[in-house]
């Protein structure tokens, strides 16, 4: 059974100009995103539910999530800002480049074929998924991480994470966080509401990435509950669950949203790859965005290069 995906976007003058922003803007390390806004219509087959694939003969389980961590017992952002870096990987697209795609949307758009070989390398390599539950108790209190972890993470709700990533990651008992933009739910090539939840029922994460992908540091006022509040009451609606981990749109952030994220009750935020802010380690967390060019030798090196 398939599923096939139209191009129109359903969106009321004032969407169409987000998204316009959205597609424009950059979700880059350098600030600057291209996406394929004509591509042609696809079809998408309609995946197991995460629930129902069977694993691979190996299967490396991840550590379960400690408890919540005491105030008391958090590190000072000195000590927090020299802990080692755990590797954060930050995918978009899990799809087969089309011959309309961009050079620099590549970057973005991850191939199927070279997404399974990523996560082969890294079972192969005896890494172990990690959530950010287990990430904020080491780096708050130095808690225990498995001897090689990684964090997979993805943003902006496509629908090919939880067709295409989300059933490659079960055969190796890979759990990710899945970073929720909350204004595509429903509409053609983004994930449904159910899908969201069998996703978080399946043992991954779903944090908030706002409701349209607007940059933070451009917000006020009722802006923090268009785009934060109403977007997370949504979710720990769908998935029955808290909603403690943000990511930044585009990965950008600046010190006035930190005090508006605390505020709402997050843990912990995530950005791209700039320098962790030293007073708000955990609200500045980096990652690496996988490109869609690198084979599992380079994604290796990345890691290790970039995460030290």
């Amino acid at each position: 059974m398939k599923l096939t995906l139209g191009r129109t976007w359903l969106f009321n003058p004032y969407l169409q100009l987000s998204l316009f922003a959205f597609i424009s803007l950059s979700c880059s390390e350098t600030g600057r995103r291209a996406e394929n806004s004509t591509a042609e219509q696809q079809t998408v087959p309609i995946a197991k539910p995460v629930s129902e694939v069977k694993p691979a003969s190996v299967v490396i389980k991840p550590e379960p999530a400690p408890t919540n961590v005491p105030e008391a017992t958090i590190a000072n952002a000195a000590t927090i800002s020299a802990r080692k870096q755990v590797p954060v990987l930050c995918y978009h697209q899990i799809r087969n480049w089309t011959s309309r795609d961009s050079k620099s949307a590549k970057d973005y758009i991850m191939p199927e074929e070279t997404f399974r070989a990523q996560l082969k390398m890294l079972a192969d390599s005896g890494y172990q998924t990690i959530l950010p539950d287990q990430l904020y108790a080491y780096l708050a209190t130095g808690a225990p991480l498995p001897p090689k972890p990684v964090m997979l993470t993805f943003d902006d709700t496509a629908l090919d994470q939880y067709a295409v990533a989300a059933p490659e990651m079960e055969r190796y008992g890979f759990k990710g966080v899945f970073f929720i933009m909350t204004v595509s739910l429903g509409r053609p090539r983004y994930m449904t509401r159910a899908q969201v939840k069998e996703l978080a029922d399946a043992g991954h994460v779903i944090g908030s990435h706002t409701w349209d992908h607007q940059n933070v540091k451009k917000l006020k006022d009722q802006d923090w509950v268009t785009q934060i509040d109403k977007p997370t009451k949504q979710l720990e609606a769908i998935t029955g669950k808290p909603v403690k981990y943000f990511a930044y749109p585009f990965g950008l952030w600046n010190p006035a949203a930190i005090p508006e994220l605390k505020k709402r009750g997050f843990t912990a935020a995530f950005q791209l790859s700039t320098k962790r802010d030293p007073e708000e380690p955990l609200f500045t967390i980096r990652r690496t965005i996988a490109s869609g060019f690198w084979s599992p030798r380079i994604l290796h090196n990345s890691m290790v290069e970039r995460f030290k």
